[in-house]
């Protein structure tokens, strides 16, 4: 009998993204709270969200705004990397990265977690910015997303092409 798999990935649905930040962009044009104050949020290229608003508080008021509406669209928070507002000229700015993909040093942490803690005979190959975990059993497998889940990872994780 083959080996069942799954692979564990750090994806972002760019869409749902999008849709948030629509909707924030919607929210905070019609807030009282932000009318006057130049708060605004904005794709900035194709991995990072510049937020502009006329005080730091505004600033972080507009990203708490656009969190919330990521988490209702069923995204994580561990998929935003926000820094912080910095003054440029009379406006302060706050740029917004979206992490995807898992690097090496986050897959070597994972696949070390999944040989001390998950279930024996279990494999875990580093495929990229991916990791493709192999068993006999499926029950393992299905023992490893619990184990993974039950983590706090500081990344996104989900699972597929589970055969």
């Amino acid at each position: 009998m083959a080996d069942s798999s799954f692979d564990v990935v750090s994806k972002i649905d760019r869409q749902e993204v999008d849709n948030a930040l629509n909707q924030t962009v919607k929210e905070v044009g019609h807030r009282f709270d932000f009318k006057g104050t130049g708060a605004s949020i904005s794709w900035s290229g194709q991995n990072d969200i510049e937020i502009k608003a006329n005080s730091e508080e505004r600033a972080n008021a507009v990203l708490d705004v656009f969190k919330d509406k990521i988490v209702k669209r069923g995204l994580s928070l561990k998929v935003l990397d926000a820094g912080e507002p910095r003054l440029s000229g009379k406006e302060y700015r706050l740029m917004v990265g979206l992490k995807e993909g898992i690097d090496q040093e986050n897959a070597k942490k994972i696949s070390k977690l999944i040989r001390d803690e998950g279930p024996k005979g279990i494999k875990a190959q580093i495929q990229g910015d991916e990791l493709r975990v192999t068993s006999k059993k499926k029950d393992d497998l299905q023992e490893v997303i619990a184990l993974l889940k039950g983590k706090d990872l500081d990344i996104a994780l989900q699972f597929t092409n589970y055969r």
